[in-house]
């Protein structure tokens, strides 16, 4: 990495704990906005869907326009709208008689920066120069993980020794860290994707080609696979093994980070070591064991264990089918990564979607609705195995 662009890297960094702010923090008060607000578990699950789902149209969008506005630009009004919407949280819900439409709101406003955000930061590393990318990608996508531990640990010392009941002055404690990175990226050097006077594939060039969808597989299962536990840990740990919030959060989400975050660490360290396409069908593997295991052990603590192991597994695959994209289609462009981050979101949306709507309807045992999620590591695999056929049969063809 040139020592030019080590300060952007560090903003990319930075950009992914951000990432992970807005994902993880307001998971941790669904049980406190059941009790506090009398919202129905079934209209919290609806808070994660916007969440997603806001960030996949946004993710459509910036195929096409972020190009237009400049890189810059985008990724700072990313670190305003994230900023925004935290602030939104502590402030929106009690200027509404019903509090889930401000949640709501604040929830949408985060969840534009953090689309931009997910669209924007792995082609800003991707374009710094580095011997290594595939393990440069999965170091960038280990702060995800270390940002999503931060904030389970840190918040949960503040509710511990300040109060649940003062959780907006910690969203407005958050809001900084934005606020902050937006500057940085004011000012740090950026370069170009592409080659001087190439062009990325367009939406029409990428939508005929069959390797495309394969990748846009793999990115749904990918996300789903992670969020389908993930979103769930903290509400999982506290009721099923009965024990407190402070508790409930250590043990779930936390776990779950830590050996996440371990996982693509690991990648990011002796990647050039390790055969990427084996790490991650060994990786999807182990996922659905961890699935089999979270939903089938009758030991509440073999299951957290499971939780634990699903984190550990899923840490590739993200990552991973970035860096296959990259290999795969080296002239994807903009359009690709924000194609590819549209069907991650989309995992990350229906994958705890899926989870919470089979938990309602088999009631409220979340065990099952857990079950319900193992379909998308076991569709990864199949993703997996086909991107190989094809890279193979291309490889081949070429060669003759």
């Amino acid at each position: 990495m040139s020592d030019k662009y080590q300060k952007t890297m560090y903003a990319c960094f930075v950009g992914y704990i951000v990432q992970a702010i807005i994902n993880n923090f307001v998971p941790l008060l669904f049980l406190t906005f059941e009790k506090n607000y009398h919202i129905p578990l079934s209209q919290i699950t609806m808070l994660i869907t916007f969440n997603f789902g806001v960030q996949l149209v946004v993710d459509f969008f910036a195929a096409k326009y972020v190009d237009r506005i400049g890189y810059r630009t985008s990724i700072v009004l990313a670190h305003v709208c994230s900023a925004a919407g935290l602030i939104g949280l502590a402030v929106l819900p009690e200027l509404f008689p019903n509090s889930i439409m401000g949640l709501m709101i604040a929830v949408v406003i985060y969840a534009v920066g953090g689309g931009l955000i997910e669209v924007l930061i792995s082609p800003i590393m991707e374009s710094c120069p580095s011997k290594h990318k595939e393990k440069a990608m999965s170091l960038l996508h280990s702060f995800y993980c270390w940002g999503h531990v931060g904030v389970v640990l840190l918040s949960t010392l503040f509710f511990h020794f300040f109060g649940i009941e003062n959780w907006k002055i910690l969203a407005l404690v958050w809001a900084i860290i934005p606020v902050v990175n937006g500057i940085v990226f004011c000012k740090v050097p950026m370069a170009s994707l592409m080659e001087e006077g190439e062009t990325g594939m367009t939406l029409r060039e990428l939508a005929g080609n069959g390797t495309f969808w394969i990748l846009m597989l793999m990115m749904v299962c990918s996300g789903a696979s992670e969020q389908g536990v993930s979103q769930w840990a903290s509400t999982f740990a506290e009721k099923g093994l009965q024990i407190s919030k402070t508790m409930g959060d250590l043990a779930g989400p936390m776990f779950f980070a830590i050996l996440m975050g371990a996982s693509r660490a690991f990648y990011g360290k002796y990647g050039d070591k390790l055969d990427l396409n084996r790490f991650m069908v060994g990786s999807s593997i182990l996922c659905v064991l961890s699935y089999l295991c979270i939903s089938l052990s009758p030991s509440p603590l073999l299951s957290l264990i499971g939780c634990g192991i699903c984190g550990l597994s899923v840490g590739i695959m993200w990552p991973g089918s970035f860096s296959r994209a990259s290999q795969s289609l080296p002239k994807g462009g903009t359009a690709m990564f924000a194609m590819l981050a549209l069907a991650g979101d989309v995992g990350c949306g229906s994958g705890p979607t899926v989870v919470g709507y089979v938990t309602s309807l088999v009631g409220e045992d979340l065990k099952r609705g857990i079950l319900a999620g193992v379909i998308f590591p076991v569709l990864l695999l199949v993703g997996i195995a086909l991107l190989h056929r094809r890279t193979n049969r291309n490889r081949c063809n070429s060669s003759k």
